[in-house]
């Protein structure tokens, strides 16, 4: 059992890395923040409170570049995720503990690879493939606080620049995380939890916007999906050590 103060160390840590990832490449908080949350909080608190961000942040990363938004091109998306986003938070909140840490490291680390090999899929572009990648991403994003690897599949195979993506990202990650946690509820944390929360979250949005002309994107991409890809394994091992 960690003591309250290591805890609050521990998830201040995890929010203000998220937080600065997030600002700097658009997506990221769910990836990074996800397994180490799900390992602090438990699965379904964890992905509660990275739903509750993704919210905050979406708002704080659009209020400068909402006008770069395609919305013909996330109306699909959006509204495939809006089909998928229930199923994922009522296999989020009936499933046991166990089940659900191996299931979202599985998820998690395939998304990862996915993501570091650059895949490409020849029908993952145009409408129906935006539609099959908003499905894929709201039922990620409920269910294990992750719908941002399968938006990046398809930015990547719809040819989106850096800059094109984060502010679309940014849209869609309000609106879907809207969704979950609408459908899931708040998180249970007590008042010196949101409290840290609230600051580290914010302290983490302004680190992202001073890092972020002054960090190489492949670098930086390569650290986020390096931690992510060892929190999705570490997130599957535990689940599968409690099953066994």
């Amino acid at each position: 059992m960690l003591s309250g103060c290591t805890f609050l160390v521990l998830l201040g840590g995890i929010v203000l890395l998220g937080a600065s990832v997030q600002r700097l490449a658009g997506i990221g908080f769910g990836m990074l923040a996800s397994p180490a949350l799900v390992l602090l909080l438990g699965p379904v608190q964890g992905v509660a409170l990275v739903n509750c961000a993704g919210v905050v942040i979406g708002v704080a990363g659009l209020a400068t570049n909402w006008r770069q938004v395609r919305l013909p091109t996330m109306g699909p998306l959006v509204a495939a995720a809006a089909l998928t986003v229930p199923l994922g938070a009522w296999l989020a909140l009936r499933l046991p503990e166990p089940a659900l840490l191996t299931g979202f490291g599985v998820l998690i680390t395939v998304a990862v690879l996915l993501v570091m090999r650059g895949a490409r899929v020849a029908s993952l572009h145009g409408r129906g493939g935006a539609v099959a990648a908003g499905a894929a991403s709201g039922f990620m994003n409920s269910a294990a606080g992750a719908g941002g690897p399968a938006l990046s599949l398809y930015a990547v195979n719809a040819g989106w620049t850096a800059g094109e993506f984060v502010p679309n990202a940014q849209f869609y990650g309000l609106v879907v995380n809207l969704m979950s946690a609408a459908a899931k509820g708040l998180p249970r944390l007590d008042g010196s939890a949101w409290l840290l929360v609230a600051v580290t979250m914010g302290a983490g949005l302004v680190l992202g916007h001073l890092l972020a002309a002054r960090t190489p994107e492949k670098g930086a991409r390569r650290i986020i999906l390096g931690l992510a890809l060892t929190g999705g394994v570490a997130s599957a091992a535990k689940g599968l050590w409690l099953l066994v």
